[in-house]
């Protein structure tokens, strides 16, 4: 595990001569890890770990990725939260608690800090995303303190990036430059799922560090103006949005390659010749992916000692909003990613499908459940409703098996306009209860009137359209988009795995439920370790069992059986 060999500073503001040199890179940089870090290493036994944690000391995690569950027995959060950490017996699984709630959460999500007890009151950093300390009435009177504060901090944005950039050439030019001599290894379709697009990375950030050094202030650090460079630069981060992406892929890739005894020989042969530090390789290519995340985090920093009249201080405010928006965009869509999947997997299993595929139009499901259609008074239809972005489609139950949904029809969302219509009867419809209608948005002809079983379920709904019209203009305004290409994958994946050895598990790889679970899943609470794998889902879409044979089927269809 090792202690923190990070710059200090004392009460008076100066630095510490004796840990000056040191640098201090709070996305886990490869510098840290030789020199002792409170990051935990992929090579670090959990033994040790549940020792610092049965001692007494304060083990905190932070978030890489949002967890988004709808089990009770985990633990959901965002990514840059902190967990306090409690238990690691399971490797995968870890005990954990975000402010009053403690369950079960994946520690693939995440990365451990061991918060020192000595280091609290000096240590330049906080724990990230907690409450800063307020400052004492001193120092907030005190400006030689707060410019030495700013030109740590600047320091600090100076030096880890000069480390990152080191990391990213030794990538480029250690692995990739010697991956492509041996061809007969490595095919270029591998190296673009291994690598993905680090070495446009590694351009971009050579350019933003040529701009950072131009507005650095080396003899009054504290007088550098940044903050324009992030603002300038801001477009450009988007680059991050695949890498981050596809780096779950490539983790896949490669755990499968370094089975191989050549692979792994070669990966370390490489390092060797790089002369790089004693990381493996998919330490080195979890950089990027940190590295987006903590720019808000350095940026907010900095923003803390940066005082109003500062001439940075407007550039600084506008950079730490820009980056945070450029870290939620990304993180954005790796979720809908991993949404899309989902998707795929479920309409896959609807029978009867038709029309055009659920993803040529949306990513994202927003609401759904059981509905009461009424048709005209006396007739009405029962039907399961999902509420996506830009469209509203409709299933038939089976009527012999429950958990088989059959395709009814879909209706466009862009075009409909839902309305409350109070309880009571009503002249063409009838008695009504808890129902609301949709309407053409622009000739207000009435299309459908829907009941719902309480009137609870009814405002869900009404809330649920809101909410996509909300999505939808905020996908518009930030720029969210799924490539054709990444529907098509998506939908190939799904329908492969269906007839394939997968026709009985679900998209993650895991059992399907065994009956269809609309929004509001019950769920028992217990403590046991869950047996899924996390993913950074937005909602679980359950796949329709196999239909059963023939004959079974045509003896439960019979009148004696079906009695």
């Amino acid at each position: 595990m090792g202690r923190r060999k990070g710059r200090r500073v004392l009460s008076d503001g100066s630095s510490d001569p004796m840990l000056e040199d040191s640098v201090s890179e709070e996305d886990g940089s490869f510098e840290e890890l030789t020199e002792g870090t409170p990051y935990l290493q992929p090579e670090v036994d959990l033994f040790t770990l549940n020792q610092h944690i049965e001692s007494g000391r304060a083990v905190y995690a932070e978030a890489l990725w949002d967890h988004v569950t709808m089990e009770e027995q985990e633990l959901a959060f965002k990514a840059g939260e902190v967990i306090r950490v409690l238990d690691v017996q399971e490797q995968d699984w870890w005990w954990g608690m975000v402010g009053d709630r403690e369950a079960w959460f994946p520690s693939s999500f995440v990365r451990v800090r061991v918060n020192q007890e000595d280091s609290s009151s000096e240590s330049v950093e906080s724990t990230p995303d907690t409450e800063e300390p307020i400052p004492s009435d001193s120092h907030k009177q005190n400006p030689e303190h707060r410019k030495q504060m700013r030109a740590n901090v600047v320091k600090e944005i100076m030096d880890t990036e000069r480390v990152y950039i080191k990391h990213l050439k030794d990538i480029c030019e250690g692995y990739i430059r010697q991956c492509r001599k041996h061809p007969g290894m490595f095919t270029d379709t591998q190296l673009k799922t291994i690598f993905s697009n680090i070495e446009d990375i590694y351009r971009f950030q050579r350019k933003f560090l040529k701009d950072l050094e131009r507005k650095y202030n080396p003899e009054n650090p504290h007088l550098s103006e940044i903050g324009s460079c992030f603002l300038q630069q801001e477009e450009g981060f988007s680059i991050y949005s695949e890498y981050c992406n596809t780096h779950p892929v490539a983790c896949a890739e490669l755990q499968r390659l370094m089975k191989q005894s050549r692979y792994k020989h070669f990966f370390e042969a490489c390092r060797l010749l790089q002369q790089m530090i004693d990381i493996s390789i998919a330490g080195f290519l979890l950089t990027p992916v940190q590295k987006i995340c903590k720019y808000p985090l350095q940026l907010g920093e900095l923003l803390k000692y940066t005082p109003k009249e500062h001439s940075d201080f407007a550039g600084v405010c506008a950079a730490h909003k820009a980056m945070k928006n450029v870290a939620s965009l990304i993180n954005e869509r790796k979720r809908r990613l991993e949404s899309i999947d989902t998707i795929a997997h479920w309409q896959v299993a609807i029978l009867h499908w038709a029309g055009e595929d659920v993803l040529a139009r949306s990513s994202e499901l927003i609401h759904s459940g059981e509905l009461t259609r009424i048709v005209r008074p006396g007739k009405t239809q029962q039907r399961s409703y999902f509420l996506f972005d830009h469209q509203l489609v409709f299933c038939k139950k089976d009527v012999l098996r429950r958990d088989l949904l059959h395709y009814r029809g879909r209706m466009d969302t862009d075009l409909l306009e839902p309305s409350d219509l109070p309880d009571g009867r009503h002249t063409e419809l009838g008695l009504l209860k808890n129902a609301f209608l949709l309407r053409h948005a622009e000739n207000l002809n009435v299309l459908c009137v829907l009941c719902c079983k309480k009137s609870q379920d009814k405002q869900r709904w009404l809330q649920a359209f809101a909410r996509e019209r909300k999505r939808v203009q905020e996908d518009q305004e930030m720029g969210m988009e799924i490539t054709e290409a990444q529907r098509k994958q998506a939908v190939h994946n799904a329908r492969k795995s269906k007839h394939g050895k997968m026709k009985n598990m679900n998209y993650s790889g895991h059992p399907a439920p065994p009956h269809h679970q609309p929004l509001h899943p019950l769920h028992q609470r217990h403590v046991t370790v869950p047996t899924s794998v996390p993913q950074q889902q937005v909602f679980t879409l359950a796949e329709p069992k196999k239909k059963p044979s023939h004959l079974l089927y045509s003896l439960a269809r019979s009148a004696l059986f079906r009695k």
